[in-house]
């Protein structure tokens, strides 16, 4: 079964739209958003895929009742500030990674066979494009970057970033680009 990730589209209906695309394209069952879709519109973009929403809020997510209506509406699963989801003998942690401390915790707890995390705009892991999810080890930390296109600034926090696609049978994931 292929899943999707995406995280921190902070309103970017066009990037949604892409991404969407590219989930329905690849068949995934379920798209996980680690949080930070600022604008409840952003989630109802989400109806026209052909995949399960089930996401977390991040640190830009002020309109929680709204967020929440807009899950219902689509049948999609908002799971609060953390959330667990297991599929494929595969347990997954979902967290936006506000807190480094608490990204550290459920790291090193063990309990996930990987952590779906955002907030950084950064991929993780760094430089890979592809790769596998580790059987009985430690656990993988897969951030896809902003969902957000790709935008210049000072603080250059819109670079980085994109969707990925896990195939849960095969163990691997695989990272594509946004604009």
């Amino acid at each position: 079964m292929k899943l999707g990730i995406i995280s921190d589209t902070h309103d970017d209906i066009d990037n949604v739209r892409r991404a969407i695309d590219i989930f329905n394209r690849e068949t995934v069952k379920y798209v996980i958003h680690a949080g930070d879709y600022v604008f409840p519109g952003v989630v109802m973009e989400f109806k026209r895929m052909n995949a399960k929403l089930i996401g977390v809020l991040g640190n830009n997510d002020g309109e929680k009742v709204h967020l929440l209506k807009a899950f219902l509406e689509i049948g999609g699963e908002l799971k609060g500030e953390l959330g667990e989801f297991s599929i494929d003998d595969l347990k997954i942690g979902i967290y936006h990674g506000t807190s480094t401390e608490i990204k550290r915790h459920l790291i090193a707890s063990g309990r996930y066979h990987f952590i779906v995390c955002g907030h950084t705009h950064r991929r993780e892991p760094a430089g890979f494009d592809r790769g596998n999810i580790p059987k009985n080890t430690s656990t993988l930390v897969l951030n896809p970057g902003t969902g957000h296109k790709k935008v210049e600034s000072l603080a250059g926090t819109f670079l980085e970033g994109g969707v990925i696609i896990v195939d849960t049978e095969c163990r691997e994931y695989e990272y594509i680009n946004l604009p």
